[in-house]
């Protein structure tokens, strides 16, 4: 795959007021993000409300979710919210959508949790319905044939068809395959996968990783929130993992080019407690 400029995003999940949120959505733009996101879990913002609040602050940044539990809506439903988003925020919506995976949270909804089969089906068709619900779409969204859509997992068949049908692929993690992996087997099988699924395309997709921590000193680093992601993993394999980058400024900005000359990844979103220390990095790489 050829190489892309790098882009960076990262994704915002705390909103105590509208005026520390813009205030938070102004700064991260003002470091050098690409692309302000919004997860998609209960008990945290609703996406879609809190991009547009973002957007009246911003002025270049992209606007995105990261990523949305297809599970939690229907295609007419979301094509409305997504059109309706990208107008008012001037066409910066990017459309970023999973399977969803939290079972407690569909329990919480009120919906069945389907198999996992069945829940990438529903990805698959909520992705073929946006398309063909976007073209006549009123009120249009400003952006056409639609806002670009992410498509972010980690197992075989989401990433086999995102690399197919999105314009964006997104890595979600890379867990180690056996006990002398430090995760980047893994990854490299995911981004070969990921290779060949889209070798027919005429315009090969974005590649992005979700970096689930960002450490310059990985000795006092806490992993409280990387436990949860990647549970019975001593915290020296877990530092090693893929979605983790620990060093100088300097050295996780190599670690960075070298993904995007191994893996071809470009683009890379972090999480928002790392949106400072990651900010360093970003301008060693522009």
């Amino acid at each position: 795959m050829s190489a892309r400029p790098f882009r960076f995003g990262v994704n915002m999940a705390i909103c105590e007021s509208r005026a520390k949120w813009q205030d938070k959505a102004r700064r991260a733009e003002s470091l050098g993000y690409d692309v302000i996101q919004v997860p998609d879990h209960l008990g945290l913002p609703a996406p879609f409300p809190a991009l547009a609040a973002a957007a009246e602050v911003t002025t270049t940044a992209r606007l995105g979710t990261y990523v949305l539990n297809a599970g939690f809506y229907r295609p007419a439903l979301l094509a409305r919210e997504v059109a309706t988003t990208d107008l008012l925020v001037d066409g910066r919506l990017e459309l970023g959508l999973g399977t969803g995976y939290v079972k407690e949270e569909f329990d919480a909804a009120g919906l069945p949790f389907p198999s996992a089969g069945e829940r990438v089906d529903h990805l698959t068709h909520t992705v073929s319905e946006l398309r063909r619900l976007f073209a006549d779409h009123q009120p249009p969204p400003v952006q056409q044939p639609g806002p670009p859509i992410m498509i972010a997992g980690t197992g075989p068949r989401v990433l086999r068809f995102a690399a197919e049908h999105a314009d964006i692929v997104g890595i979600a993690g890379a867990l180690p395959i056996d006990d002398n992996d430090t995760g980047h087997a893994a990854l490299a099988k995911k981004m070969d996968l990921v290779r060949a699924a889209a070798a027919s395309r005429e315009t090969e997709p974005e590649l992005n990783l979700l970096v689930q921590g960002v450490f310059t000193d990985a000795s006092t680093a806490d992993l409280t929130f990387q436990r949860q992601l990647a549970p019975g993993l001593s915290d020296e394999r877990i530092r090693k993992l893929p979605g983790i980058l620990s060093g100088s400024p300097s050295a996780i900005a190599d670690t960075v080019r070298e993904y995007r000359e191994t893996y071809g990844l470009t683009y890379f979103s972090v999480v928002e407690f790392s949106m400072d220390t990651f900010a360093e990095v970003i301008a060693l790489l522009r």
